[in-house]
């Protein structure tokens, strides 16, 4: 199978299927060439208004038919596609659109106004979605794997949101894997459930797009009840964030054995629990269960571990976690403790075709990677020289090696000290989950008066007399100060996972 660009994948597709329908949204469907024209005629339209081939091109828009037009418009001209969420503040996306050199907005005409407030210097060249123009002038088809794809920023929630540009070879070893993993091909129907700014998307379209299949966009209200969603829409693919499962059980939208025509379920973006795979093997019976683990560094995912459909056979780690398994064939995962050995409690880091070259800003590169060689140090790259393929990635993921695969056990920077003691959050949600009545948990740190405490939220049945309990499962020191019970825990709406600055908001009022 040769290397392609994205948009390759889609017109190789597009040349054998032509009739076949591509996407799917709401009551909108589009076959290949039908999608495929649209693109053309968008991508004409943006060559004309900005009278040039652009380098990076800002997509803001909602979820609508005209977003996957225009990704693929931007992918044939060979651009790179930096996508903004219009429920994102403005200042946040003006912000990237300025740091990422943006050429070209392609707009939902709702926000068609948003770049009046930079500088003529800054401000991009603004096209709305759904413009057409000649397709005489186009360019070739982009074929350069150097190219860049998309250009993502991280949430920021630790600083200032960091640029993280993939290129087509990165998705090079990234795709093919993929599609002959989850095997889709015509007749398959693939949801496409996470945010554009959130690199699963790629997946979402690209795994259909490049066999035959359709995406089916799934609104915010899907999210609520989805398995409504993959029954009315004969889903042979389902991809989403763990929680989705739990805040659809919460609203009394998750009835078991009516998801019959699912046959791969995929998790991935945070970690996923046993609880969670077993309500959700009640939901699909038919259907493998798959837990992809990987940062936007390492384009979309690094790591698979499939669930058998015979629970009896299922890995399950010490912390009630399904693992996140073993790494792609084509990447190099380490795992290592503070001085740089070997270990099975540690570190993860990687290398391979699918890490990312370095952030947007080079001095950010700094400590995110480091040189080392077995039976050496790490040593910390300085962020004044290039990033190499040698250099190892380091996630701030910790894992654990139990049954011969990995175990994701929380992010190192979750550690928190209290009472002097250091302590692991994800280890305290382990103990938390481990109560029947518990489905899902978050613990955060809070510091007042230069004083740490442990605050929990819990889900599921409210316990009576639950810190009595977690005191005979966790040392005195590391039990919560408080225990708080909601119904569902908040989600970030682009990426599914838990939002824990929501959550934190929300235990502040309680």
């Amino acid at each position: 199978m040769r290397d392609r660009t994205l948009y390759e994948w889609f017109a190789d597709t597009a040349e054998r299927y032509p009739d076949l329908p591509a996407l799917e949204v709401g009551d909108e469907v589009l076959t290949y060439r039908a999608l495929r024209d649209a693109a053309l005629g968008q991508a004409a339209a943006i060559l004309a208004g900005h009278g040039r081939p652009p380098g990076r091109v800002a997509l803001v828009t909602p979820r609508t038919v005209h977003a996957y037009v225009g990704y693929l418009a931007v992918q044939r001209l060979g651009a790179s596609v930096v996508p903004l969420s219009p429920d994102h503040p403005d200042d946040r996306n003006l912000d990237i659109t300025t740091r990422a050199s943006v050429d070209v907005a392609l707009v939902a005409p709702e926000v068609a106004g948003l770049f009046d407030a930079l500088p003529a210097r800054l401000r991009p060249t603004v096209v709305e979605l759904g413009e057409s123009a000649s397709t005489a002038q186009l360019p070739r088809v982009p074929t350069d794997l150097e190219r860049e794809a998309y250009l993502l920023f991280t949430s920021g929630s630790t600083g200032q949101p960091k640029g993280v540009p993939i290129r087509h070879r990165n998705l090079a070893r990234y795709l093919p894997h993929n599609i002959a993993r989850f095997t889709g091909g015509p007749g398959s129907r693939v949801s496409q459930v996470f945010g554009l700014t959130f690199d699963p998307s790629v997946i979402d379209m690209f795994l259909p797009w490049g066999t035959g299949g359709t995406v089916v966009v799934a609104g915010k209200a899907d999210l609520y009840a989805p398995v409504d969603f993959i029954v009315s829409r004969g889903l042979t693919h389902w991809y989403s964030a763990p929680s989705v499962i739990t805040v659809a059980q919460h609203f009394g939208n998750l009835p078991f054995g009516r998801a019959t025509t699912l046959r791969h379920s995929i998790f991935a973006a945070e970690q996923v629990t046993v609880k969670h795979a077993e309500l959700w093997r009640q939901v699909a019976p038919n259907s493998e269960i798959h837990d992809l683990y990987g940062p936007t560094e390492g384009t979309i995912t690094v790591t698979e571990h499939g669930l058998p459909l015979d629970r009896e056979r299922w890995v399950v780690g010490s912390n009630g976690a399904v693992p996140i398994g073993v790494p792609y064939p084509h990447m190099e995962l380490v795992v290592l403790d503070e001085d740089g050995r070997p270990t099975d409690d540690g570190e993860l880091l990687f290398r391979g075709p699918q890490r990312f070259d370095g952030y947007l800003n080079p001095t950010q590169n700094a400590g995110a990677f480091v040189s080392w060689e077995p039976g050496g140090p790490i040593v910390p790259h300085t962020g004044e020289t290039e990033v190499t393929p040698e250099h190892w990635y380091r996630t701030g993921d910790r894992v654990r090696r139990e049954h011969g695969v990995l175990v994701h056990q929380g992010r190192l920077d979750n550690q928190v000290k209290v009472m002097g003691h250091r302590i692991e959050l994800g280890e305290v949600e382990a103990a938390l989950r481990r109560h029947p009545d518990v489905v899902e948990a978050a613990v955060i740190a809070v510091t007042e008066n230069d004083r740490t405490q442990l605050v929990a939220a819990y889900t599921g049945t409210k316990v009576a007399d639950f810190e009595l309990w977690l005191r005979t499962k966790l040392p005195a020191h590391v039990v919560p100060a408080e225990l708080h019970h909601f119904e569902v825990l908040p989600v970030n709406d682009a990426n599914g996972k838990i939002d824990r600055a929501r959550l934190a908001d929300l235990i502040r009022r309680s």
